[in-house]
């Protein structure tokens, strides 16, 4: 089973949105990557493209939850884009679905 996460981000540092789109599981084993670029931008919309995410770990959904609290403190959002079945039960599950905003596609595509 592949468990490497490919991470590629649309946007530059001065951007008003930040995309990471992440393809393949967020796992403790390869989040180190991810919680970097998480913390690492500092622009008012930052947007996670799980399109291509098929599940997730404790540990990643930490790392979504310190985003949210973190970008929340500083009045910043966050957005969760094609969030799978199986990663939104996770989130509901634990409880901590009702902390983000999910859209189905990215904004911008119709």
């Amino acid at each position: 089973m592949d468990q490497t996460l490919e991470i590629i981000e649309i946007g530059t540092a001065g951007d008003a949105t930040i995309v990471l789109r992440l393809k393949g599981p967020v796992l403790i084993a390869n989040l180190f990557p991810f919680q970097t670029k998480v913390r690492e931008y500092q622009a008012q919309n930052l947007v996670l493209d799980m399109t291509e995410v098929p599940y997730i770990d404790s540990a990643a959904m930490g790392v979504l939850v310190g985003a949210y609290v973190s970008r929340e403190k500083s009045g910043k959002d966050l957005l969760l884009v094609g969030v799978t079945p199986r990663v939104r039960a996770v989130l509901q599950v634990t409880q901590v679905e009702r902390f983000f905003k999910f859209a189905d596609k990215m904004p911008d595509s119709e």
